[in-house]
């Protein structure tokens, strides 16, 4: 009897020894993964955990380390940040876990995503101890696969335009002439000295160019604006400056007469030209500048103005001399346009002899012409005639980007940057060129640098879409129908948007149909995604592969 009860008792102590010796098994349920499937953000796989030990797991003297681990390809296997959590007797700074009530946790991780990721799986491993005792814990695969549509930014970026370095082309130049003249004070008289000054014999010379260019300039009208200085009594400036104007209105009809011009002139005076006083002042080094100066600030009256100013003798010698007779004038101004020339003489000179036309009306050309091929040859053209200007080697360079031709569009950029080496188009367009190749960071030095360029928004656009700010990528496309757009919209979860935009895109390629297919697929229109899908693989035999290992795809037949 003795030996069956210490024999009984010995099972018992064994059975306790061996229940406190090990854990328990976790499974699956224990644990919700979000997201799930895993996805790409911003060249990254990110992923929380929320975890479960259920109750009486947690043994008290335990201590547990829990390690996502991404397995994939050939037996590679990547670990993330592991979580330690530990038991109630446990003196430690970890997690405590109570034993009899379990506990939850939350973790947080992320992986460098590699292409090979789209087919993997997620595991969690535990490294765990019972006192001294380690003890095994099986692993719990809780992920399968890894959606890698933000990915596609390296693709849709292709199709971006590159940015094109404007034009300053305008066929109508809106030009004015400025003629000079003073009188003497307290006259009306024009004085024949004063007609002969350079800007008087310009006045006219222009006018008879005017008369002979017809085709190339064409006059608006003629001002007049006569002045009286801010000396002596309002009553007399007033008459002086009126008869200033008559005399000057007269002299600019007579020139009009002269030179068989027509056009209107239209005449004004001003009695006493205090704002003209205070801009001569203001740029003087007269002695008490600034007292005179502040007199105008506080004083609006002409007449306190004037006996204050007065009042400083030294000062007002100085004005007198040097500063009231260039007030004692009038203006005569030509307003005229430069008339250049139109599309049809443009593209004929170019034609004929390229080295005739100015670099804006070359540049400007190359807008004139329908397909790439033809603008790139006006662009090339340019290069050669205006070696110095680097927008021509930098609008090279885009449409070479335009063609797939990344290799040669560098090239080009790098001479656009020889000739003038912040030139903002050419740096956006390394930035482009880098994302095209997963470059994020490079890309954004460049970019960063390059604000403004022509084209900026859709380059930002696409730097934030592959920095995973899709949100401002969405702003940044704004009015703009790419594949990068369309992307930024899909991965916003702004799909009817993303539906317009792709039908909008003015080069569909590949990847547009890719695109539509899997915005189909996530709206749940299967029939549709399948006939994008073979649209886009007929256009490219490689989407083909990817496509099979798109999680986008699961649920249509390839």
């Amino acid at each position: 009897m003795r030996n069956k009860f210490l024999l009984s008792l010995s099972a018992i102590s064994l059975l306790a020894m061996t229940s406190c010796s090990k854990l328990g098994t976790l499974s699956s349920d224990n644990f919700n993964v979000t997201p799930n499937p895993l996805e790409t953000y911003a060249g990254k796989v990110p992923t929380t955990i929320n975890g479960t030990f259920p109750e009486k797991y947690m043994k008290k003297k335990a201590v547990v380390s829990v390690v996502p681990q991404l397995r994939f390809g050939n037996g590679q296997v990547v670990n993330g940040n592991s979580a330690t959590f530990q038991g109630e007797k446990v003196e430690g700074n970890d997690q405590t876990i109570s034993y009899k009530v379990g506990g939850n946790y939350t973790m947080k991780t992320s992986f460098d995503y590699v292409p090979a990721m789209e087919k993997s799986e997620l595991y969690l491993t535990f490294n765990a101890k019972i006192g001294k005792r380690t003890v095994q814990v099986p692993d719990v695969k809780v992920a399968t696969g890894v959606l890698a549509t933000s990915e596609l930014y390296k693709s849709t970026v292709k199709n971006a335009s590159a940015c094109i370095a404007p034009d300053s082309f305008k066929r109508i130049t809106k030009q004015k002439q400025e003629a000079n003249i003073k009188f003497l004070i307290q006259q009306a008289n024009l004085r024949k000295s004063e007609l002969k000054n350079n800007s008087v014999k310009e006045f006219v010379r222009l006018l008879k160019e005017i008369n002979k260019d017809k085709e190339g300039k064409a006059i608006e009208n003629v001002e007049v604006s006569a002045y009286a200085s801010p000396d002596g009594g309002m009553t007399l400036n007033d008459k002086l400056a009126k008869q200033r104007k008559a005399v000057s209105q007269k002299y600019a009809n007579d020139q009009l007469k002269s030179a068989k011009v027509k056009t209107t002139v239209d005449a004004k005076y001003t009695a006493e030209d205090w704002d003209g006083f205070q801009q001569l002042v203001s740029a003087s080094n007269i002695q008490d500048k600034d007292v005179i100066l502040r007199v105008l600030s506080m004083y609006n009256d002409p007449e306190t103005r004037e006996k204050q100013i007065r009042n400083i003798s030294a000062a007002f010698r100085e004005l007198a001399d040097e500063i009231l007779p260039q007030l004692r004038r009038s203006r005569l101004t030509i307003n005229y346009q430069i008339i250049g020339r139109d599309d049809n003489q443009i593209q004929s000179t170019f034609a004929s002899d390229p080295s005739k036309l100015s670099v804006e009306e070359m540049l400007y050309a190359a807008t004139l012409k329908d397909n790439v091929n033809d603008k790139e040859d006006v662009y090339k053209k340019t290069t050669e005639v205006y070696p110095n200007d680097y927008r021509a080697f930098n609008n090279v360079a885009a449409m070479e980007f335009a063609k797939g031709n990344t290799a040669e569009a560098r090239n080009y950029i790098q001479k656009a940057l020889k000739v003038q080496s912040n030139a903002p188009e050419a740096t956006a367009n390394l930035g482009l060129i880098a994302l095209c190749n997963g470059n994020v960071d490079e890309a954004q030095n460049y970019i960063a640098k390059s604000s403004t360029a022509n084209g900026f928004n859709e380059v930002l656009g696409n730097l934030n879409l592959a920095k995973g700010n899709y949100a401002e990528a969405q702003k940044n496309f704004a009015e703009i129908n790419s594949n990068s757009a369309a992307l930024a919209q899909i991965l916003n979860k702004n799909y009817s948007t993303a539906g317009v935009t792709l039908k909008n895109v003015a080069n569909p390629d590949a990847m547009t149909e890719y695109l539509k297919a899997v915005l189909n697929a996530r709206m749940g229109n299967n029939s549709e995604a399948s006939k994008c899908l073979s649209n886009a693989i007929a256009k490219d035999s490689s989407l083909a592969q990817y496509a099979a290992n798109d999680l986008e795809f699961a649920k249509i037949s390839k």
